[in-house]
């Protein structure tokens, strides 16, 4: 019964792991640039289609072939009991990374970004969930029509900064709370969500290179409606846009982090392969006992594919390659017992030919040394 008990107790930790990693996938960072987004334009928000919508702000979205887009803010048909929490841009290691918005039971952390209508940098002050309704606070949103309502005085910042970290960016920093809502279960950008930013980025008037910060459709009243009524224009531009000093091409982030990974492996292993081979020695015994010895391992390929095996199992540890690295006579097989005395060299080959093939060699090599002592003299 106890093994039965323990065995459940790890299927659970497997479950919850996988949750965590679940969550912790749905806020990493999509895509990394090296120059910093525009400041967010100055708009105002458009009147909510009907109760049951959220708001989801505007933010600037990346095109690889033309820069930066903006996606314009719009209302979104929330998941019942749940919150959206913008996405940011982030400074890090010279780059600045896109952190994915998500939907969850609380708002976590988007980088301490003003977006306005609620979401001043901290949580969302725009409205909360009772029950299966959702309540709005008329004194930062755009209602009409809406019974669900509240008032409750927000203090709002003029900050239009849209990144954290870096020079000029927002040193906010997540609190408790904010950490503990990223390791809560999430759910992706809804559907309307992702088709509203993609058709974002086939017009060509959001691209901050034609609008300068200021695009013509800075918020909509419903996910990819960009004409009509609900068409909201930015009033100016958060700050003096300047263009970048590089094209988009050049202003793409860095390689993967697998690529770096593979390089460092690469290091190591040609640090490691020194380590595997014998060291040499200027003597004439000593060369005709290499020589002998690497015939000797043709005929019993194992003692050499064992060496190599060590070497290549653990790339990374350049250390533990050198350690467990063979000796120059190390080629003995592992049922021959070691000397408990130094020999000339001579002698470990006389016992790798104990073999019975090469024992005819055996007496060859040692009437071969005789000879070469009387020559010397």
């Amino acid at each position: 019964m106890k093994i039965h008990r323990s065995v459940r107790w790890l299927v659970f930790a497997a479950m919850m792991l996988s949750l965590s990693a679940a969550s912790f996938a749905q806020i990493a960072v999509g895509i990394s640039v090296r120059v910093a987004p525009p400041a967010l334009p100055v708009y105002t928000q458009p009147v909510a289609p009907g109760p049951g919508y959220m708001w989801t702000p505007g933010y600037w979205a990346w095109n690889d072939d033309a820069g930066y887009y903006w996606v314009p803010g719009t209302w979104v048909v929330a998941p019942v009991g749940l919150l959206w929490t913008p996405g940011y841009w982030g400074f890090s290691d010279g780059v600045y990374g896109w952190h994915r918005g998500y939907w969850g039971p609380h708002i976590g952390f988007y980088g301490g970004v003003n977006y306005g209508f609620g979401y001043g940098g901290v949580g969302f002050a725009g409205g909360e969930w009772r029950g299966r309704s959702f309540y709005y606070n008329r004194s930062v949103t755009n209602i009409t029509n809406v019974t669900t309502v509240y008032n409750r005085t927000v203090i709002v910042n003029e900050n239009h900064v849209a990144f954290n970290g870096g020079e000029g960016g927002v040193s906010a920093r997540p609190t408790h709370e904010e950490e503990r809502a990223e390791h809560e279960h999430h759910r992706e950008p809804l559907a309307a969500q992702s088709r509203h930013e993609h058709m974002a980025s086939q017009n060509k008037q959001n691209f901050a290179s034609a609008n300068h910060g200021r695009p013509a459709i800075a918020a909509t009243g419903k996910p990819g409606e960009f004409k009509g009524k609900g068409v909201v224009a930015a009033k100016s531009a958060g700050a003096p846009y300047k263009a970048p000093a590089m094209s988009p091409k050049q202003a793409r982030g860095p390689s993967t982090p697998a690529a770096k990974h593979a390089n460092t492996v690469a290091k190591a292993d040609d640090k490691s392969k020194p380590a595997t081979k014998p060291a040499s020695h200027p003597s004439a015994a000593s060369n005709k006992n290499t020589t002998a010895s690497n015939k000797l391992n043709s005929r019993n390929p194992n003692s050499v594919s064992k060496s190599k095996t060590q070497s290549a199992a653990h790339p990374n540890e350049t250390h533990t390659a050198k350690t467990v690295a063979p000796a120059p006579n190390s080629s003995r097989p592992a049922s021959q017992p070691q000397q408990s005395a130094p020999k000339p060299a001579v002698k470990p080959v006389a016992q790798h030919q104990s073999a019975p093939r090469p024992a005819p060699q055996q007496q060859s090599a040692a009437k071969a040394a005789p000879k070469q002592q009387s020559k010397g003299r």
